[in-house]
């Protein structure tokens, strides 16, 4: 049990972890950036719900939307730091697992503030819909980071997240990797996209995304409709090749707009204090650890695990 509000050792803690052998590209790090930003861009700006305050995806409503499949493994990668600061949210922890694994994979210093609370029950959490859908277009891309607040060119900047982690055919539906080195921070993403050649293809599943066979890599690259559509696009792809070209601005404008979507539905003070009502009235509430008892799929405490899901996570556990 460390000190409520040793941050540096929660950091430390996270950090060791991120080595994972047995999990994808031996690597914890890309689905713990995915439960940052899946976790913060439920935000709608114009009815200031959502955001990353409430650690929403505790239960079913948002934990079982079909866009955070997959997202499971990073909590349960995360749950031996609660185990051991149990002082810190769920809602604090993620979003700080996150900006930890973005430095640790040889990206940028984010900014990262403490503060926010967990939700006692689920009547605040967001819709389900909030999220990317990775099949559509530039249109669609607007329609969902214009809800949050984000300009066109913060857009293509969090879009380069994808330099890290794969696609599961089993979650999203998409297949594969963007770049070569999947756990490693860079502006890859966007020189690939830019210089080489990608094919449609249409996966057994009947999904549809574009891929660029590495001959000397011996290995196949993708990328999603919404990936390319950033190239279509006349706004979105003068900030793409900047990005191609200038690694150092790329990594700078990736910092800000990052530490910007993790403090999505989240008021401070001038002190930096959070102001946000759940917080004021209820303080820093920080859920105890989910059970280590595995429930059953229709009989599950709020913090519990189904049985399916443990059997998915048995192969994880070696490391925690």
């Amino acid at each position: 049990m460390s000190t409520p509000g040793d941050y540096a050792a929660v950091r430390k803690d996270i950090a060791a972890l991120l080595k994972q052998p047995e999990y994808d590209d031996g690597s914890a790090g890309p689905v713990l950036v995915r439960l940052a930003w899946h976790s913060s861009g439920t935000y709608d700006h114009e009815t200031d719900t959502g955001g990353s305050n409430g650690a929403g995806m505790r239960y079913e409503t948002e934990g079982g939307d079909p866009a955070n499949a997959g997202l499971q493994h990073a909590r349960v990668f995360l749950e031996p730091v609660k185990a051991k600061h149990s002082w810190i949210t769920y809602a604090d922890l993620w979003t700080l697992a996150g900006v930890v694994a973005v430095k640790e994979m040889g990206g940028p210093e984010i900014e990262w503030k403490a503060g926010r609370t967990d939700y006692v029950d689920d009547s605040k959490l967001p819709p389900r819909g909030r999220l990317p859908d990775g099949a559509q277009g530039a249109d669609h891309i607007r329609f969902i980071f214009y809800r949050m607040g984000f300009s066109d060119q913060e857009i293509v900047a969090l879009s380069g997240a994808h330099n890290l982690g794969r696609c599961h055919s089993d979650r999203s539906g998409f297949h594969g990797a963007w770049v070569n080195n999947p756990t490693r921070f860079s502006n890859t993403y966007f020189r690939l996209m830019l210089s080489r050649s990608w094919k449609e293809k249409v996966l057994d599943s009947g999904v549809r995304q574009f891929v660029h066979y590495d001959e000397d890599a011996e290995e196949e690259l993708m990328m999603l409709p919404t990936d390319l559509a950033l190239l279509s696009d006349p706004s979105f792809r003068p900030w793409v090749e900047l990005y191609a070209n200038d690694k150092e601005r790329f990594f700078e404008d990736f910092a800000k707009v990052f530490a910007k979507l993790v403090e999505l539905g989240i008021e401070r003070d001038e002190a930096g204090k959070i102001t946000n009502a759940d917080n004021v009235k209820g303080g820093y509430h920080s859920a105890p650890k989910k059970s280590g008892k595995p429930g059953l799929p229709k009989d599950v405490d709020r913090y519990g695990e189904a049985e399916p899901l443990r059997e998915e996570n048995k192969q994880f556990r070696a490391r925690l």
